[in-house]
């Protein structure tokens, strides 16, 4: 973990709110997150470290209902977790820590900040913007297909150990959670980043994964989910070409398809996608400098 971010970390132990419920024998553990006010739709690094001389041998528990995979480090515990964008103000971590001769169970409330996105005005094929009753059922089960993989990511343990890189080094030409329009009327948000391209321009695994689905689907058209493991899984959207198949092994920064215009698109670019088991994060969050996305040693 770079020594700007242990920095941070050992601030925030100071700062940590103190609102905390518990229950168990042991005293509450000191509980650091980072970045201190997440955005809803955002990833969290939470740091445990227990006092000298608690013999914690384990820590697990959850964030917003997904679980946590906690690793040790040097000076206690850390893992990554998210808040989904429909987060108020707070969202509840529960840590379990394993001690030698007991157990203690602790619920903190981790404060959430407003993430304030602008409108996006879209025109597509009518068929995009509301689909046929006829491809209902094929829409549920595509949806289905997506959520199983983003679930059996928790399954799966940690494959990185390097940063993450973008997919493109391409400009960004819409956010994270954007309101969409299209056609004149409110339908959806914007649940990833774009990156422009031109037609059959490269695409890039933002880290080391296995490929969980390759796939044509309704509305992403020709897509790539890797599975990062503990929880984390990008996807790759509206492709012209697909150079893996499920199953295969990728290396950041390796070449992994083609920018297209597949699925419901205006015009050829990359959709990145990120998530947290069942949470849509903004994939930036992968790669911000001192974001919460540090490698664990």
């Amino acid at each position: 973990m770079p020594a700007t971010f242990r920095y941070i970390v050992a601030l925030a132990l100071c700062l940590v709110p103190g609102a905390v419920t518990g229950q168990g024998s042991a005293a509450a553990p000191p509980l650091a997150w980072w970045p201190r006010l997440p955005l809803q739709g955002s990833l969290v690094r939470l740091v445990v470290r227990p006092p000298p001389g608690a013999s914690v041998t384990a820590v697990y528990g959850e964030l917003a209902g997904e679980p946590l995979h906690f690793e040790p480090f040097a000076e206690g515990f850390e893992a990554l977790g998210a808040v989904p964008f429909a987060a108020d103000d707070s969202a509840t971590a529960r840590l379990v820590m394993e001690h030698a001769d007991s157990t203690s169970d602790t619920v903190f409330a981790l404060p959430v900040g407003r993430r304030r996105v602008p409108r996006e005005r879209l025109r597509v094929a009518p068929e995009f913007a509301e689909p046929p009753d006829s491809l209902t059922e094929r829409i549920r089960l595509e949806q289905e297909l997506v959520q199983g993989v983003r679930q059996r990511a928790h399954e799966t343990p940690r494959l990185w150990r390097v940063p993450f890189v973008r997919p493109r080094s391409s400009a960004v030409t819409s956010g994270f959670g954007v309101a969409r329009v299209f056609n004149k009327v409110l339908r959806s948000r914007h649940w990833g980043v774009d990156f422009a391209g031109q037609l059959g321009a490269p695409v890039r695994a933002a880290n080391r994964g296995v490929v969980a689905l390759v796939a044509d689907l309704y509305y992403s058209g020709s897509t790539i989910l890797i599975d990062h493991g503990a929880g984390l899984v990008t996807g790759y959207f509206h492709l012209s070409r697909v150079l893996v198949v499920p199953g295969d092994t990728v290396d950041v920064g390796q070449l992994i398809g083609r920018v297209g215009s597949s699925g419901r698109v205006t015009r050829s670019h990359l959709h990145w996608f990120a998530a947290y088991g069942g949470i849509t994060v903004d994939p930036l969050d992968l790669v911000r400098r001192n974001g919460p996305v540090s490698p664990v040693p």
